[in-house]
């Protein structure tokens, strides 16, 4: 097992061949990871409906829907556009690697390929997102300290979300994921997926990023304890 895992990360295996599939999910759960795995593009977007995976590893060539339309469809949505994914192919040309990156995805490797380069790439792609969010945590946590030092004492105006809605905005405009997110608040990945999508429909906003931003610019800090406490009763 993994000893540099500080929680079981969450990866989804996407694949029509069956073999495969069930090889590469044995040997990533050894390796102390979580796996879900799905058949097809389709077949991934529904899990997606209810799981928030930390890493997706997608083949390409498979029936209903192949995994350039399934990269395509997940970096266009809000919640899918910083999901680390890794494309698995036999389609080995300069081409079809340009094209693969070109859709989204951060990383390619060939088929056949060797198991520890996999997991080497997804240990990679897991560290570089776990360095993203710890830096929105830093400067988040900056910019409210300058912020409380700097601002006059007159409140920005209510933010026009529900007590829920508003829970899971502070919880994102400190970087958390929405797996970790889902374990603070005790509530499921499909309801922080849920509210996180009606906080960005209301703000019109399009991404994580730009709800950090919003919380900046905006003057917004974080509730006290006793508001949190207040809020959740």
């Amino acid at each position: 097992m993994n000893d540099n895992i500080d929680s079981k990360k969450q990866i989804l295996i996407v694949d029509d061949e069956d073999s495969l599939r069930m090889l590469l999910k044995r040997h990533l759960e050894l390796q102390g990871y979580e796996v879900k795995d799905a058949n097809s593009g389709l077949d991934a977007l529904s899990i997606l409906e209810k799981l928030n995976p930390d890493l997706i590893v997608s083949d390409i060539m498979m029936p209903q829907m192949d995994g350039l339309e399934f990269c395509q469809h997940l970096r266009s949505s809000n919640l899918g556009q910083l999901v680390p994914f890794i494309f698995l192919s036999s389609k080995g040309e300069l081409e079809d690697r340009i094209v693969g990156l070109s859709m989204g995805a951060d990383d390619y490797i060939n088929k056949p390929f060797e198991m520890r380069e996999l997991v080497a790439k997804i240990e990679a792609q897991l560290n570089r997102s776990r360095r993203v969010h710890l830096e929105i945590k830093k400067l988040t946590e900056k910019h409210l300290s300058q912020t409380t030092k700097s601002q006059s004492q007159e409140a920005p105006e209510p933010l026009p979300l529900t007590p829920a809605e508003e829970r899971v905005f502070w919880e994102v405009a400190q970087g958390l994921t929405n797996k970790q997110i889902s374990d603070r608040l005790f509530i499921s990945p499909r309801t922080v997926q849920t509210h996180l999508s009606k906080i960005m429909r209301k703000l019109s906003l399009e991404n994580r990023s730009q709800l950090v931003r919003y919380a900046f610019e905006h003057g917004y800090q974080p509730p006290t304890e006793e508001k949190v406490n207040e809020g959740q009763a």
